[in-house]
């Protein structure tokens, strides 16, 4: 095992966890952005992350492999007074959901938390361990 192997992992972790929260925020931003319907309307993002299996002398944890777009139909939404409406009145709205967004933050959010107390605490351990070693 990897004298950091600990601190490693929860690295990763929070280091996950942070573009998992950039993409969530994105996501929301764009929750009212309106494409006219002959335009790609934007996409809720969703990070997809894969486990690092421990090597010999590499420590272990989890990596953002890449970001993928939600997929599913659009909604069309009616609003003839808006200005990108085709000539039957319909827009396109994007395909996020908040209640998905919302859960996602929480999760990504105690995620983070939980990594970012990870590495205070091995912190302290690794420098309690080098204090005793110092007597």
């Amino acid at each position: 095992m990897a004298l950091f192997g600990a601190l490693d992992a929860a690295v990763s972790g929070a280091t996950v966890s942070r573009v998992w929260l950039d993409a969530i925020s994105d996501n929301v931003a764009n929750i009212n952005t309106i494409k006219a319907t002959n335009e790609e309307p934007f996409r809720a993002r969703m990070v997809i992350v894969n486990e690092v299996a421990r090597q010999a002398g590499q420590p272990g944890g989890v990596r953002t492999v890449r970001i993928e777009e939600r997929g599913g139909e659009p909604e069309l939404l009616y609003d003839p007074s808006h200005p990108l409406a085709d000539e039957n009145g319909n827009v396109r709205r994007p395909s996020v959901d908040m209640s998905v967004e919302m859960t996602n933050l929480l999760i990504a959010n105690r995620t983070y938390q939980s990594n970012l107390r990870v590495i205070e605490i091995a912190r302290s351990t690794y420098q309690s361990a080098l204090r005793i070693g110092a007597r």
